[in-house]
């Protein structure tokens, strides 16, 4: 109702009642439909050395703690883990769903989906002899003492356990009346891990909705890192499951093309919000939907609003509540709109930017969809010009790290200061926009600031680094010394050609051996790398710039417009081959200023326009890239190890366990390289890029090692 209330602490005791469930009916239940998924937790998946632990535990019979389901009526609307569901569901799982979709997923042998919306399999090995666990790897599917995967003994007891049997005596191994019938006392207590018994606690189906996810919300908020967008995104399951199925469609969807989507869906789809530049989740939608609904930028204050609760009195603004989610129901379908989404993804293009490897901050895309948004519906800006305007926030938001830190804080600093003016008023909006820029972008921020920023080890990882090679593409220049284009080299719509990618000018191995520098963080500045192929670099080889430039001057540069064009594209100082390393460094730090400069003041003047990326382009890194498990499982990781980033300014305590995971400050532990480098909010490069390992002659990155080849175990 829309009358203030507040909820009667002492009736808490009879909103629940615990009830005990066997592992088989929990299971059963899944499967049937009768326990149900209500998305009230973000898509998430344990690291299978967690599933792993929780088999583990049940098996010596240790308490693994209690699940907590929601009774509800049948004409609430339910989704299952399973997708298929056969009967109505009676129990939607508000505590425990790491737990019951491992266990379900394990024990059925059923791929799961973990939080970036992909397939992937739980497979749990055991051991009978040892009575041991572990994740399945390729080790274990080869010995024949392993149970590769127990899904097999729940699915059909008896022949699990003579398919192992008979795999044992084909190995060589004689196997006494005495071992048969130990192996069938273990088969039989592993079989029996189905009459494991949870407590399971379940709210009564007629407990206000207000409460259960005020329930949800303070179990969640124990021992896990629970983001301000998961509150809203709970909320709005109970409230209004609609909107959060949207949210996490779009999300979803950001990940394939539209014939993936028609394929899996079973229904022609058009179109899909995938791009080259961000995959995108549900916490980037929340914080646009909040920024244009509520014209809030702190996630937890726009929770606090959806609560609509006095803090000094508990009690309840029925008529508040329902208005902030008015807001967000009218905001929703401005930050999904397929148009809206689409011009968006043009200006970043338009900025230069070509994939997700030039963006070094999804933060910054957030926000100036927010920024584009704002122009496109509050004020009315027409669609050309609204294109350039959010070109060069983007551009500028990047090259200053606007929204790299306290990123909250400074959006709302711009959804204030865009407030003051009126609806409607487009060239207002534009003024905004180029005041902004010129007032944070300054003649001493180029001169100082930007060279200053360059003092660094890791291109891939340097926000104006990056700004640079998006200005070569702005600017179509050449690479180095190639006649070929920079947006080529950038294009994630043409297939990957072997060493386009980032070069020493003064090679590495000449610094080590000629210069004595052994330093990597010197070897690798910034400064020192420019876009060019394989052929080129092999042809550079180890060699000093005074012996390889003048060759390659001879070989290529009979144009003598375009070596003069090659000199400013690579911001090459005159007579570079000559100069001194630090001097060398100094000098094209400066003139890299001067080309990215020089491209986002074209920039604003014409505002120019570069082919938009076809739909569907790669979002995540290349799929052939070495697994973390492949590095463990031959030999060029072992247990132990210390990872760092290649960027030696990155301080991680990070080291491969004994289970082959990586673990971030003891605490932390990630499955693959990829999913520990985004814990650090590292997106535009994989995680085989991003780690390197720990030497005693300094970092090596996994490219290297994988290239000296495995260690002896």
């Amino acid at each position: 109702s829309g009358t203030a209330r507040r909820l009667d602490r002492r009736a808490v005791p009879a909103i629940f009642k615990t009830v005990s469930w066997q592992v088989d009916q929990l299971v059963s239940g899944v499967q049937q439909g009768s326990i149900s998924l209500p998305d009230l937790q973000r898509p998430f998946v344990w690291p299978a050395t967690k599933v792993r632990d929780l088999f583990d535990s049940m098996y010596r019979g240790y308490p693994v703690g209690t699940l907590m389901f929601w009774d509800v009526s049948e004409d609430d609307s339910s989704r299952s883990i399973s997708g298929s569901s056969t009967i109505a569901a009676a129990h939607q799982i508000v505590d425990g769903q790491q737990r019951l979709t491992s266990l379900y997923a394990a024990m059925k042998g059923l791929e799961v989906q973990d939080d970036s919306y992909r397939r992937k399999s739980i497979k749990i090995s055991f051991h009978p002899y040892t009575e041991r666990f572990e994740v399945a790897t390729a080790a274990t599917a080869r010995s024949a003492e392993w149970i590769n995967d127990i899904a097999t003994v729940f699915h059909s007891p008896y022949d699990a356990q003579e398919d192992f049997l008979e795999g044992l005596e084909a190995a060589g191994r004689e196997l006494t009346r005495d071992d048969r019938r130990r192996l069938g006392e273990v088969f039989k207590k592993l079989e029996g891990l189905k009459q494991y018994q949870f407590e399971v606690v379940h709210i009564q189906k007629d407990v206000d909705k207000r409460l259960v996810a005020d329930v949800f919300v303070r179990i969640n908020s124990e021992g896990m890192n629970l983001k301000a967008y998961d509150y809203i995104l709970t909320w709005l399951s109970v409230f209004w499951p609609d909107g959060r199925d949207q949210i996490e469609g779009f999300a979803r969807a950001s990940r394939m093309t539209p014939e993936r989507a028609t394929e899996i869906e079973g229904k022609r789809v058009s179109w899909t919000p995938k791009n080259p530049y961000l995959a995108v989740e549900t916490g980037h939608v929340v914080r646009a939907m909040v920024a244009i609904g509520q014209n809030r930028a702190k996630l937890i204050d726009a929770y606090a609003n959806l609560q609509a609760k006095d803090r000094a009195t508990g009690q309840i603004d029925g008529d508040k509540q329902e208005r902030e989610l008015e807001k967000l129901r009218q905001a929703l379908p401005i930050v999904t709109d397929r148009i809206n989404w689409t011009e968006f993804i043009r200006s970043i293009q338009i900025a230069g930017f070509r994939s997700h490897a030039g963006i070094t901050s999804n933060m910054n895309i957030v926000a100036s969809y927010v920024m584009f948004l704002l122009g496109r519906t509050r004020y009315s800006v027409e669609l050309t010009r609204l294109r350039t305007l959010i070109a060069r926030w983007f551009f500028m938001s990047q090259l200053t790290g606007r929204y790299t830190g306290s990123s909250e804080s400074q959006i709302q600093k711009d959804l204030d200061m865009f407030a003051e003016i009126g609806d409607g008023d487009a060239d207002g909006f534009a003024d905004l926009v180029d005041q902004t820029i010129a007032i944070t972008v300054t003649n001493d921020f180029w001169e100082f600031n930007v060279p200053q920023s360059l003092v660094s080890s890791s291109y891939k990882l340097s926000p104006v680094y990056q700004c640079y090679l998006a200005s070569l593409n702005y600017l179509d220049a050449d690479m180095f010394m190639l006649r070929m284009k920079v947006r080529e080299w950038m294009d994630p719509a043409l297939p990957a050609i072997k060493g386009l990618e980032g070069h020493h000018l003064v090679p590495r191995h000449y610094q080590e051996s000629a210069l004595g520098t052994t330093d990597t963080k010197r070897i690798n500045q910034v400064a020192n790398f420019a876009p060019t192929d394989w052929h080129t670099n092999v042809q550079i080889s180890d060699r000093a710039p005074a012996e390889y430039w003048p060759e390659l001057v001879r070989e290529r540069g009979g144009d003598a417009g375009w070596m003069e064009r090659q000199h400013y594209w690579h911001a090459l100082p005159e007579q570079w081959h000559l100069l001194s390393y630090e001097d060398f460094l100094a000098r094209r730090r400066k003139l890299i200023a001067t080309v990215t400069r020089d491209a986002f003041e074209k920039l604003g003047r014409d505002g120019y326009s570069l082919p938009l990326a076809p739909a569907g382009l790669p979002v995540e890194a290349a799929a052939d890239e070495t697994s973390l498990a492949t590095l463990v499982d031959e030999g060029f990781l072992m247990p132990g190890d210390q990872l760092d980033p290649v960027d030696p300014d990155w301080v991680v305590d990070a080291i491969v366990t004994e289970d082959g995971t990586i673990q971030i400050d003891g605490v932390h532990e990630f499955d693959s390289l990829d999913e520990a480098a985004r814990f650090l909010e590292v997106t535009n490069v994989s995680g085989f890029e991003f780690w390197a390992l720990e030497q005693d002659g300094g970092l090596a990155p996994l490219a290297d090692v994988v290239a000296v080849g495995p260690r002896a175990k």
